[in-house]
């Protein structure tokens, strides 16, 4: 669940193990991925920090802080005005498309973000749902790299 948020991708992954190796954890999870639905990927997306938000790193997502914020660093060391940019393209976001904004932040400085995020606000809701789907991938690949030694 640190990895992934949506508990129809955990299930399958556990009724799949143990995996031979590194190589066949992270296939299985590519295609338990690939076989969720937009009901799943809500799901996943709901256990993400916002890019950029200030107290949802601290309180919400204990679980996993330490890792959203190396992967959201880009955005922590950003000024106020980029901050509060971010937090307005959030919401505009989020009014648009009913989810937060789930992007792979990981080496992205955040005015990158900012500029992904407006990017992506043109997008009919099914494209950025797709594209969003894709992101949190990117996400649970990185995070299940650091669980294997």
């Amino acid at each position: 669940m640190r990895c992934c948020g949506c508990v129809r991708w955990v299930d399958a992954l556990l009724r799949l193990r143990p995996f031979k190796n590194r190589d066949s954890l992270l296939s299985a999870a590519e295609s338990a991925w690939n076989q969720c639905g937009a009901k799943e990927w809500r799901e996943a997306f709901a256990h993400h920090p916002r890019i950029g938000g200030r107290d949802a790193l601290r309180s919400k997502f204990a679980a996993t802080r330490d890792w959203a914020a190396g992967e959201q660093a880009g955005a922590a060391a950003a000024s106020e005005d980029v901050l509060d940019a971010l937090a307005k393209g959030n919401a505009d976001y989020e009014a648009k498309f009913g989810h937060i904004f789930i992007v792979c932040a990981t080496g992205k400085s955040a005015a990158t973000l900012l500029d992904l995020l407006k990017s992506r606000l043109p997008n009919d809701a099914d494209a950025e749902l797709r594209l969003a789907a894709g992101e949190q991938g990117k996400i649970t690949k990185l995070r299940l790299e650091k669980l294997i030694p």
